[in-house]
């Protein structure tokens, strides 16, 4: 996995009293599915998924190509080789795209990190001509929902394959 640091470095590396300051020096960079920065990410969000909703195949559902430049974009928050966060968008419609894969390492989280990844999605969605962005987060995922309400999404009806899903979209002309 060269690149990118492996959980127990990760583990070894980080504590939950880190002052925020010291995050100040983290990189947002746009990445390929296929890089080894995003692996990490990608496991750790798989591994959340399967605790918080059993078994599932939502992995799955998005392929790498969808989240290729110029309709899709894929990013990721590095802490030096450490892979912390990260997101992507891809196409949905001629104006609008979908935030998929957002996730940020348990040991990181509660710091504004989160924010900080959707932001530059936001940015980047709109950069590549979309006016719209929308996505949806499962129901044991509270603080995802409060997220996206702090940072101004309406609550919109579900769209994909989970009718319990809460479904969220943002006006990207209005920012």
């Amino acid at each position: 996995m060269e690149g990118a640091a492996s959980a127990s470095t990760l583990a070894a590396s980080v504590t939950t009293s880190r002052p925020l300051r010291e995050y100040v020096g983290m990189e947002i960079r746009r990445a390929r599915f296929s890089d080894a920065e995003v692996e990490p990410l990608l496991a750790g969000l798989s591994q959340e998924y399967d605790t918080r909703y059993g078994e599932n195949v939502e992995m799955t559902r998005a392929s790498a190509d969808e989240f290729d430049p110029p309709s899709g974009l894929f990013i990721v928050l590095m802490d030096g080789p450490i892979t912390v966060g990260g997101g992507g968008f891809r196409r949905y419609d001629a104006t609008t795209c979908e935030v998929k894969r957002m996730w940020t390492h348990p040991l990181y989280r509660r710091r504004g990190l989160a924010a900080r990844v959707l932001k530059a999605l936001e940015d980047a969605a709109r950069e590549a001509g979309y006016t719209r962005l929308i996505l949806e987060t499962g129901p044991r995922q509270p603080e995802a929902e409060a997220l996206y309400a702090r940072r101004g999404y309406n609550r919109t009806e579900f769209y994909g394959h989970y009718p319990e899903a809460r479904a969220f979209s943002l006006d990207l002309s209005r920012l």
